[in-house]
């Protein structure tokens, strides 16, 4: 009688099943009836699993999430636009989506189902609190840091990803392991991203938290959205804390929070970002990028290129950027 493989989540043996397909070598292949794409799954032990996803179906599917335990207070960190993305694949009309990473207390994912959406590209781990905890001595924990692992209240935090943890995700993706070190060479890989991840979320300095409501969040995502589906126009906090329905104060604030970062902090690193993007494919010259993202001073756009890259944009232009494609 075979044993069934309890490393694998039961998660994807439910989706295998209800695509009336195999797992094989711990990696689904989306069948070509119902899209395209794969997914494999990962539980190391007890306190921490993974799934990395990336597919097309033609459907959503609704399935009993029969990995979720009440006793355990999970931590949730989910990679997003990690996978090459089309060149028309965008934020709104002008901008396409950075990797990051979400990071949420259980207080804030506490479904018994999980809706398998039909286009995801992302890379899920769920990691005990306590288990967490018990890697590390810090005691003198930053308030960020801190709420998380307590895991007590409803929280959501954003960070986008640096080369350091891109490289990472890189290895996980490509890096040719032999079957029988994958496991334990996925789990090395897992925790060495979430010690990244607490590392970096420890640097941030909100002294205070407030939890959050879905409302909440969803709507600073939307005001999100909306700043920068136009990063040619400054955002004007007015303008977006009366779309939000709150106060100038609370949306900073709430904003903050989530992203770590102030609303137009955010916004211009986000504009530099897509500034390089530009530069990288070679279609644009700087003075037109620099005109496509609202400048009307190429030296200023010279100057804050320079602050967020090390370099100007001229210099860029010519960098070899072959490997990184």
């Amino acid at each position: 009688m075979k044993t069934e493989d309890t490393t694998i989540p039961d998660i994807l043996k439910k989706l295998a099943r209800s695509l009336g397909t195999e797992i094989k070598d711990r990696k689904l292949e989306i069948p070509p009836q119902s899209g395209s794409g794969y997914c494999t799954g990962f539980v190391f032990n007890k306190n921490i699993r993974m799934m990395i996803s990336n597919y097309e179906l033609h459907e959503d599917i609704l399935l009993d999430n029969s990995d979720r335990e009440e006793d355990k207070r999970m931590i949730f960190f989910k990679l997003q636009n990690i996978f090459s993305q089309p060149e028309n694949l965008s934020l709104g009309k002008n901008v396409r989506e950075m990797p990051s990473v979400l990071m949420a207390t259980s207080r804030l994912n506490t479904d018994e189902v999980i809706t398998i959406h039909s286009n995801t590209g992302t890379i899920n781990i769920e990691a005990d609190a306590d288990y967490l905890n018990g890697l590390f001595y810090a005691p003198d924990q930053s308030p960020v840091l801190k709420s998380l692992l307590e895991n007590s209240q409803p929280y959501l935090f954003e960070q986008l990803i640096d080369p350091t943890l891109q490289s990472i995700v890189s290895e996980m993706l490509s890096e040719p392991v032999d079957v029988a070190f994958k496991l334990f060479f996925m789990r090395v890989k897992a925790e060495e991203l979430v010690c990244r991840l607490l590392m970096t979320l420890e640097k941030r300095d909100e002294k205070r938290l407030y939890s959050l409501n879905a409302q909440d969040v969803e709507t600073i995502y939307k005001i999100r959205e909306k700043m920068l589906e136009h990063l040619e126009i400054p955002p004007l906090i007015g303008n977006l804390a009366a779309e939000a329905g709150m106060s100038p104060t609370k949306l900073k604030r709430l904003f903050k929070q989530i992203f770590g970062n102030s609303l137009f902090s955010y916004y211009q690193e986000f504009r530099m970002k897509e500034a390089a993007f530009l530069l990288e494919a070679n279609k644009y010259s700087v003075s037109e990028v620099g005109y496509k993202l609202g400048f009307t001073n190429l030296s200023h756009f010279a100057k804050i290129f320079k602050e967020h890259t090390g370099i100007n944009p001229k210099k860029y232009t010519m960098l070899d950027f072959k490997e990184n494609k």
